[in-house]
């Protein structure tokens, strides 16, 4: 919680009226730290109890932090993710900086924050008490008999009692509102993660809503071409069939009748061609029965300039990986088949750690950049869209040579 969130919340609580259901929740809230702070207490104030308690206390901070974390989440609505603890095969120092998953960072919490604040908590209770009977204590005198010392009140004791009491009634709300605000701001800095860590989780968490994603979007792209394989191409192919049939077998109809089937029998086949590509630009059938392998000597087959083709794939990729190794070697040939003037291209595709490693090379005239046009710059987006790198080397005179790294899962 940042200084001007926090003097924002404390303006707010300055209009909030005094017995509002947000004060009782704040005072709720802060006595429920009192218990937590006990063995810290019995600690100082008993010596002879004082190393065993603490040794508890550090054995006990992961179970301790918890317990706050549920006090904030059920008393004040607020939700505090856990700090990392120490991942396997970490160094010696980073070992040290946490204690059985929880860092030092919590355990001074535990051990001075904490029992600070329950103190504050306690005498907040205290001023509610003496608020209570100060406020009231006209009611006190009518209550109790006439030899009570409240009947005695000769220099108007009870007057400055009642309206002290009524001031701190009127304060109280204030203060409470204040420990609650302190209280949330220590346990967001001392209880969870710090900001190194809280970037460290949202980059994850963005990472891992990319590549949710990039998977829903490769899940629709091949929604999309089972439709229009199993439905539209199935179609113009039967009414192209049907065409075709007319066609060869109407012999007796009008020149001019046979002329507008055999216009509707070639615009039909046309139309089938051309949907027959825009289902392989979506998703190619034979990338999903045969694997990467197949599909890119398939590019290779129909590229307009010789391909000498070199695939070895030893570890298993995931289908939006190969998705876009296929769509990236098909757009790259496109390329180079416009602009580079090639007389052929070596394509090399392998796996090794990890990794998909694409190298598209060309004896083209070179000068590519990557900085300019749309081709280099949507294949560069297309990798990175899973988390993968590409790099242009295009001197002029040629060669050109394209590299694509991905990762081999997401």
């Amino acid at each position: 919680m940042s200084s001007t969130t926090l003097r924002r919340a404390l303006v707010r609580s300055l209009r909030r009226p005094p017995w509002s259901a947000q004060t009782w929740r704040d005072t709720r809230f802060t006595a429920a730290g009192i218990p937590m702070a006990l063995p810290v207490w019995l600690a100082v104030t008993e010596s002879k109890l004082m190393f065993p308690l603490l040794a508890v206390m550090l054995l006990c901070v992961r179970p301790l932090t918890a317990l706050q974390r549920g006090r904030l989440r059920a008393l004040h609505g607020v939700e505090l993710p856990p700090p990392r603890p120490a991942q396997e095969g970490a160094g010696l120092l980073e070992r040290l900086r946490t204690l059985h998953g929880a860092n030092w960072r919590q355990v001074g919490y535990h051990l001075v924050v904490g029992p600070l604040l329950a103190v504050g908590a306690l005498t907040l209770l205290y001023a509610w008490g003496a608020g209570v009977v100060t406020a009231t204590l006209y009611g006190w005198e009518w209550a109790l008999p006439e030899s009570s010392s409240l009947h005695e009140d000769e220099a108007g004791t009870n007057v400055v009692l009642t309206v002290a009491g009524v001031l701190l009634l009127l304060a109280l709300p204030w203060l409470t509102a204040l420990l609650a605000r302190l209280e949330e701001r220590a346990a967001r800095l001392l209880l969870g993660p710090n900001r190194a860590e809280a970037l460290e989780r949202r980059v994850e968490e963005i990472a891992e809503s990319r590549a949710g994603l990039v998977d829903a979007v490769d899940a629709e792209r091949r929604r999309i071409e089972r439709d229009l394989h199993d439905g539209a191409q199935q179609r113009l192919t039967s009414l192209a069939m049907n065409l075709g049939l007319a066609r060869r077998t109407l012999k007796d109809v009008p020149p001019e009748v046979m002329q507008v089937l055999v216009d509707a029998h070639e615009e039909a086949q046309a139309a089938i061609d051309e949907l027959r590509d825009l289902v392989r630009g979506l998703h190619p059938a034979v990338l999903e029965d045969r694997g990467l392998d197949a599909a890119l000597s398939g590019i290779a087959a129909r590229a307009p300039l010789p391909v000498r083709l070199d695939v070895d794939l030893v570890e298993p990729i995931a289908p939006t990986v190969e998705a876009v190794a296929y769509f990236t070697v098909s757009e790259a040939l496109t390329n180079v088949a416009k602009h580079a003037r090639a007389q052929r291209v070596d394509l090399s595709v392998r796996t090794a750690g990890g990794r998909l490693r694409l190298v598209i090379s060309d004896d083209g005239v070179g000068g590519a950049d990557p900085t300019r046009g749309t081709g280099l710059i949507g294949l560069r987006k297309r990798a990175a869209s899973v988390d993968g790198t590409l790099s242009v080397l295009s001197p002029l005179g040629g060669p050109t040579t394209i590299t694509v790294e991905l990762p081999c899962a997401l």
